[in-house]
């Protein structure tokens, strides 16, 4: 019986998980430790990525394979490439149909709409990184060797999330303390639930016209302080106090952990308007985007904590 291989246990990858195993459809789940979600029809397996042998080896029989894997974030020039390349030269051997999650980066500062025709631009090595190795496996794709599609999310949020908002923002707001934000508090950001990213993974492995090309997510297009405020509202919290963290701030925080020097590549994204077009995705495949509080409320039930 064909089953689905997922690289990844993040909030998107066992949100996916769990999407086709309520289903009635078998996932394969690789991780280092073996861990996710529990449910009969997830295997867990402990395996290196980086193995491509063995990798291909889990593979062998799957009708898509998912990358929803992740390295530490100031490490993705030099850690990604091998990684996602080990993947991509699985689901080649496979046959399996492959579908990348990928970011928003690599188009670098845009001026108005964010489209999926739009050039991957970026200058920065974040950016740059995920341009190209979209760029490789579009490649492969024609060239005939594997087919694949790439869904590009925003900052996410809901349950088993880990972006900005869920790691500073959240945490602050619910036990009553400032919050310090890396980005303008009333600039509306693009938010993708983790589920609306985990539903357009599916869609698009099970459908002919996905192949071949980048989708954007369902976004939903809401300020961080909005998001705050709705968030205390729905948790009982008391008024979120924001402030914006100044560039000095994260020089000073950069000294002692090197994920804040990362956030200064992203500030056209965080800082001005970056309005992400979501609309193919929803003509194609019929796709919105959640209801923040709906996704609000996913995020503080127990099991998302």
């Amino acid at each position: 019986m064909p089953f689905h291989l997922i690289i990844g246990a993040g909030g998107t990858g066992a949100a996916t998980a769990r999407l086709l195993a309520g289903e009635g459809e078998r996932v394969r789940l690789v991780t280092r430790r073996g861990g996710g979600p529990e449910h009969p029809l997830i295997e867990r397996v402990a395996l290196d990525a980086t193995d491509t042998g063995a990798l291909a080896r889990a593979a062998e029989g799957a009708a898509t394979v998912v990358n929803a894997a992740m390295t530490a974030y100031d490490t993705w020039p030099r850690t990604l490439p091998p990684l996602f390349g080990s993947i991509l030269a699985a689901a080649e051997r496979s046959g399996a149909g492959y579908v990348m999650l990928g970011n928003l980066y690599g188009y670098g500062p845009v001026d108005g709409p964010v489209t999926e025709d739009l050039p991957l631009a970026a200058t920065g090595p974040k950016g740059r990184v995920r341009a190209e190795l979209w760029q490789a496996a579009k490649e492969a794709h024609d060239a005939g060797r594997v087919r694949v599609a790439e869904v590009r999310a925003g900052q996410f949020l809901g349950a088993g999330a880990s972006s900005p908002f869920t790691l500073l923002v959240q945490p602050n707001v619910l036990a009553g303390r400032l919050a310090l934000v890396p980005a303008d508090l009333d600039v509306p950001q693009s938010f993708t639930a983790v589920g609306d990213a985990a539903r357009t993974i599916v869609a698009l492995s099970r459908d002919d016209r996905a192949w071949g090309r980048a989708w954007h997510a369902p976004t939903i297009d809401v300020s961080v302080r909005e998001t705050a405020e709705r968030l205390a509202v729905l948790a009982g919290a008391p008024a979120p106090r924001l402030e914006v963290m100044t560039d000095r701030d994260l020089t000073l925080l950069g000294l002692g952990n090197p994920f804040w020097n990362e956030l200064f590549e992203t500030e056209h994204m965080s800082h001005r308007p970056f309005a992400v077009d979501s609309s193919a995705v929803r003509r194609a495949f019929g796709l919105t985007a959640s209801d923040l509080d709906a996704v609000l409320k996913e995020s503080l039930e127990p099991a998302a904590r």
